[in-house]
């Protein structure tokens, strides 16, 4: 039996990570067909998908934001310019949590994404995307649901508003003298962890966007 050679170990080596590699797009198999939100502040698509593992609980709106703008008798005009809307939250007003330890690591274990297998795979096939670090704190999921429309316009932020761009700005205002309603899901995240919530509006919060005179 010949010995192997440095090319036919390295095609053995690539065609084993080939194998071991999935597919492209599997990472969203499991994504909601609405596909992602727009991301604001520190927001993450992890932080989002454990708000997206997090649908089924119970409702709950003891800490639930409270919406300053728009009101329920908010009425904009379609030559208005993009409205910034905010919200105040007990999450974001609570006492400081402990900031997340990182964990420990005994002297000299291995550091399993820089082992050899890691590193040619990262090599032969570069990953997708890079992930972000792990989120912690408070994280707003502000869905406004448009009559008609089967996805809501979502955005996923850290901050207390939501300064809403032209394109989304058209895009709502594509549905004048109707009644848009805004819910908005609160969460503590701990390094992507939901350690608080989530809450959610009892009732979402309506505004009507009328034509220009």
């Amino acid at each position: 039996m010949k010995p192997l050679t440095r090319k036919m170990l390295w095609t053995t080596t690539t065609v084993a990570l080939l194998a071991l590699t999935p597919a492209c797009g599997d990472d969203d198999v499991d994504a909601p067909a609405c596909g992602e939100p727009l991301y604001g502040g520190d927001a993450t698509d992890e932080a989002w998908r454990a708000l997206v593992d997090a649908k089924g609980r119970p409702v709950d709106s003891s800490q639930a934001v409270t919406l300053s703008l728009p009101t329920s008798d908010t009425t904009y005009a379609t030559n208005d310019a993009p409205p910034r809307w905010t919200w105040t939250s007990p999450l974001a007003s609570a006492l400081p949590r402990p900031s997340p330890a990182s964990p420990a690591r005994a002297p000299g274990a291995l550091d399993v994404g820089r082992t050899l297998l890691a590193r040619l795979g990262g090599f032969v096939l570069p990953s997708a995307h890079a992930h972000l670090p792990p989120f912690t704190g408070d994280i707003y999921h502000v869905q406004v649901l448009v009559p008609g429309r089967e996805c809501p316009v979502e955005m996923l932020t850290s901050n207390l508003e939501w300064q809403l761009d032209a394109a989304t700005w058209d895009l709502l205002k594509a549905h004048p003298a109707q009644d848009l309603g805004i819910q908005v899901v609160s969460a503590y995240l701990l390094q992507n962890r939901i350690t608080e919530g989530p809450y959610q509006l009892a009732t979402p919060v309506t505004f009507r966007i009328q034509g220009a005179p």
